[in-house]
């Protein structure tokens, strides 16, 4: 039984000397961040394919038991949709190698403009997929959030690999007005679609967007406490990245909901204890 949390990124500039140790070299900061979560979005990756020796300097900071779920590049997903991508495909698994068993997930994100009609494609591409990863998509069209038959019929593809959908949970986000720059800016980009919190495997994966207050955002994530405490008793691992608009206090909320978990499931792991901040004195 395992709860694995995290946040959108492993450096950010308003966590230094607060979360992180402050001035911290760059090949350092990722192994800061491990001490307060035991899992990280890899959003960097959907910009470049990583250099391999970048990724072996992240499997380095990391413990074995930590986990990735990294993006696909958007040649693959947003330029090419998802046609004519085996030489990306191979650069891309070839780069993220030395991760090894840290990979939790490789995340196909769709575009939103990937429709119903667009899932044969899919489908085509999970088929061809290596089987030594797992697979987990998301998707922001929505006809998937209120069709029953584009819902089963991305099912159906998803079977295909295992794979795993992603929601992304931003309906406390939208329940009340933007109040600050942050959440005005995040307020016109972020997906606007209904909950979904079904799991097709035994590691779901949720993605939820809080507020910049910091008491909302734990609001409105108390379903999915619920939810991970299920999932867990059932025998499932789910891993829950927590977001928020200006993502200032993101590393101490995830700890928090694990905690607020592990509140429930005493027998759940700990995370490990976070590194300090500030440099050691003697007084």
């Amino acid at each position: 039984m395992r709860l694995h949390v995290g946040c959108a990124m492993w450096t950010h500039k308003s966590w230094q000397g607060r979360f992180l140790a402050h001035p911290l070299p760059a090949h350092e900061r990722l192994r800061h961040y491990a001490g307060w979560c035991n899992a990280v979005e890899g959003n960097t990756t959907f910009y470049a394919t990583p250099a391999r020796d970048t990724v072996a300097s992240w499997a380095r900071q990391t413990d074995s038991d930590f986990r990735f779920v990294l993006k696909l590049p958007k040649v693959i997903t947003h330029e090419r949709r998802l046609t004519d991508v085996d030489e990306a495909l191979h650069d891309f698994l070839a780069a993220i190698e030395p991760l090894g068993p840290r990979i939790h997930a490789l995340w196909i994100q769709l575009p939103g403009a990937f429709a119903p009609t667009d899932v044969p494609a899919l489908a085509r591409f999970l088929g061809r997929l290596p089987g030594s990863h797992r697979y987990a998509v998301e998707v922001r069209h929505p006809a998937f959030f209120d069709d029953p038959r584009a819902v089963r019929m991305l099912e159906a593809a998803l079977a295909v690999a295992a794979a795993e959908w992603i929601p992304f949970d931003t309906t406390a986000f939208f329940r009340s007005p933007p109040t600050s720059d942050a959440e005005r800016d995040a307020w016109a980009k972020k997906p606007r679609v209904p909950l979904r919190s079904v799991a097709l495997t035994d590691r779901p994966i949720i993605r939820y967007l809080g507020r910049d207050a910091c008491a909302r955002t734990v609001e409105g994530w108390q379903r999915w406490i619920d939810i991970s405490v299920g999932w867990l008793r059932e025998g499932r691992s789910p891993t829950v990245f927590i977001h928020t608009p200006d993502n200032a206090d993101a590393p101490e909320l995830a700890r928090r909901f694990h905690d607020d978990v592990r509140a429930r499931l005493p027998e759940l792991d700990p995370l490990p204890q976070p590194m300090p901040a500030e440099p050691l004195t003697l007084f």
